[in-house]
C-alpha cells in the first residue's frame, strides 16, 4: 500500500494573551492508502487542531512551531495559502462535525455541490456538472437526486445534511479525507448510517480517511487502526483490534471503561477522576500522571518514550517498562500488561 501521509514530530502552537498554548506536541504517524486511522481523546486534547494544521486551516493566532508534513511524498510544511488551494479537494478534503455550519441556506444542495465541482473541473460543461453532481449524491445516499438537487438545507434532515457535506467534501476524488466528528450532531440511528456510509467510500473509491472522535464506540465500527490522544500528544497508537482488544495505556483503559457496554445495570458510568492539563504550562513527565490511578513515581518525572508492543502497536506508558510492576488492567478479557 502507498503512505499517502506521513507526519514527523509535528507541534502547533496558540500564541495568547496568556503565552503559548502548545496544542499538539510531537505527533507522528502515517496514513495508508485505503484505510481508516481513527484519531480519539477527550475534547481539547489536540485532534482537530491537528487535522487543521495538516490542511493548513489554523487560525492567524497558531502557528508549525516545529516537524514535518510529507502528502503523497511532498513536504507540504512550508507551503503557503495559494500551495494549499491546489492541494484541497484534490489530494485532501474535509467534512466538519456540524453540516450547518458548512451549508449555505440561501443556496439549494445541487447548486452547492456544483460549486465543488467546477472549482476543480472548471471545463465542465453545465451538463456534465449537472450528471456528475447527480452521482455525488447518489454516492452519499441521497435517493431520488435529480428531484433534490433544488431543495434546500432547510429542507433536509441532520442526517441528509451530512451527506450532503459529504458530497461536497468528495466533488474531486479527493486521496485523503477528514472526518472531524462528523456523526456528533446526529442522533445514534443516523450515526451508525454515516458510519457505514463512510465505510463504504473507502471501500469504493479508495479514499484513506482520518476519523476524529471523541468516542471509541462510534470508531470501532469502520476504523482499520486507532490513535488515542492526550493533551496534544498520541499515547497509544495500535490496529483497532490492539486498541480494543488488548489496550496497554492507562488512558485508553479509561476510555474503554467509559463505554456503556462495559457498565453493570444500576451503576453510574465510569469517568475518568480530574481534568486534563492546561497546555500553557504543561506538567513535567507523563502529563496523565494526575489522573493515572497507576502512576508509578517516574512518571511525575520524566515523560515516557513510545514502547513497541507488536510492530503495530506502541504505547507511551512507564507500565511497559521492563521494571515496571505487573498491572492488572480493569476490563475483563484484556490481556495484562
Amino acid at each position: 500500500m502507498e503512505n499517502l501521509l506521513e507526519i514527523k514530530n509535528l507541534s502547533v502552537s496558540f500564541h495568547t494573551p496568556q503565552g503559548e498554548l502548545q496544542a499538539v506536541r510531537d505527533v507522528s504517524f502515517s496514513l495508508w492508502e485505503g484505510e481508516v486511522l481513527a484519531i480519539v481523546g477527550e475534547s481539547g486534547c489536540g485532534k482537530s487542531v491537528l487535522c487543521k494544521a495538516i490542511m493548513k486551516l489554523l487560525t492567524k493566532e497558531a502557528s508549525i512551531k516545529s516537524g514535518t508534513i510529507l502528502a503523497n511524498g511532498a513536504d507540504i510544511t512550508k507551503y503557503t495559502q495559494k500551495d494549499m488551494e491546489k492541494l484541497r479537494g484534490k489530494l485532501f478534503s474535509m467534512v466538519f462535525q456540524d453540516p450547518m455550519t458548512s451549508l449555505n441556506p440561501t443556496i439549494s444542495i445541487g447548486e452547492q455541490i456544483a460549486e465543488a465541482v467546477r472549482i476543480h473541473n472548471p471545463k465542465l460543461s453545465k451538463e456534465d456538472v449537472f450528471q456528475r453532481v447527480v452521482e455525488l449524491m447518489d454516492l452519499v445516499g441521497i435517493e431520488d437526486p435529480k428531484q433534490r438537487y433544488h431543495l434546500y438545507p432547510y429542507n433536509f434532515s441532520g442526517g441528509m445534511r451530512q451527506r450532503s457535506v459529504m458530497a461536497i467534501a468528495l466533488a474531486s476524488n479527493p486521496k485523503i479525507l477528514f472526518a472531524d466528528e462528523p456523526t456528533t450532531a446526529l442522533d445514534v440511528t443516523i450515526q451508525a448510517q454515516i458510519l457505514d456510509l463512510l465505510k463504504q467510500i473507502q471501500q469504493k473509491l479508495g479514499t484513506a480517511t482520518i476519523l476524529v472522535s471523541h468516542d471509541l464506540g462510534v470508531v470501532a465500527r469502520v476504523a482499520d487502526r486507532v490513535a488515542v490522544m492526550y493533551a496534544g500528544k498520541i499515547v497509544e497508537i495500535g490496529t483497532a483490534e490492539e486498541i480494543f482488544y488488548d489496550p496497554r495505556h492507562p488512558y485508553t483503559w479509561g476510555l474503554m471503561q467509559a463505554l456503556p457496554s462495559y457498565a453493570k445495570v444500576g451503576e453510574k458510568l465510569h469517568t475518568i477522576a480530574g481534568m486534563p492539563p492546561i497546555l500553557i504550562d504543561p506538567p513535567k513527565g507523563d502529563a496523565f500522571a494526575s489522573r493515572n490511578p497507576y502512576a508509578l513515581a517516574i512518571d511525575y518525572q520524566q515523560e515516557p518514550p513510545m514502547f513497541r508492543i507488536t510492530d503495530s502497536h506502541y504505547a507511551a506508558t512507564w507500565l511497559l517498562d521492563p521494571r515496571a510492576p505487573k498491572i492488572t488492567p480493569p476490563i475483563g478479557g484484556l490481556a495484562h500488561v
